[in-house]
């Protein structure tokens, strides 16, 4: 199937329905275990998909508008939490950071080569979704729960499990989508343009 040529309207819808399916993954109870203060949600699995699927920049803007939207109001964080108040709690360094790990995703997939493989989409759902998340994460917790850094980030392993297989799973997804619709990255277009050149 050959890919629809790019223009900003097409971008900007892509970029509201990822958004979008970022909020649809709210829907899903967020969970909280004894003990810890961040809540364990699926929606850092639309961070991975934003920047696997749309790439770097649309990755990036997808969710910026998501947080943009929970900043003025809308109850889009798993748990139907929305509003400023969500940004003064343990998690603000995960949402501050999901636009920064959408983009990280991207940029790396970009980099992939002329068609998605599955061990490079891994590789940058790992870097972006978990290493980047988890930075901005461990110093969120740190400030805002008033311990140290070491503590915090012992805090988070609760947490690897479940986003070592979102992981995969993320990849598993961006491959069909971009086997049913090559060219939406624009870095793997350029490099497919180039070679059939």
């Amino acid at each position: 199937m050959s890919s629809a040529p790019r223009t900003p309207a097409r971008d900007a819808a892509l970029v509201a329905i990822f958004a979008g399916f970022v909020a649809a993954l709210g829907i899903v109870p967020a969970f909280t275990p004894p003990g810890f203060t961040v809540p364990i949600t699926t929606q850092s699995l639309g961070v991975m998909l934003a920047g696997a699927v749309l790439g770097a920049r649309r990755g990036f803007l997808s969710l910026t508008l998501f947080l943009a939207l929970v900043a003025v109001g809308l109850p889009l964080l798993a748990g139907g939490r929305g509003g400023l108040g969500a940004f003064m709690t343990p998690s603000v360094g995960f949402l501050v950071a999901w636009p920064v790990a959408a983009w990280i995703v991207g940029w790396i997939t970009e980099r992939g080569g002329p068609s998605y493989k599955l061990h490079w989409g891994v590789v940058a759902n790992v870097v972006g979704g978990i290493v980047v998340l988890y930075a901005a994460g461990i110093v969120g917790i740190a400030a805002v729960a008033g311990i140290s850094v070491g503590a915090a980030a012992v805090s988070t392993w609760i947490f690897l499990p479940g986003d070592a297989v979102k992981a995969v799973l993320a990849a598993v997804i961006a491959r069909g989508v971009h086997s049913a619709y090559p060219g939406l990255v624009r870095g793997r277009r350029r490099e497919r343009e180039t070679s059939a050149v």
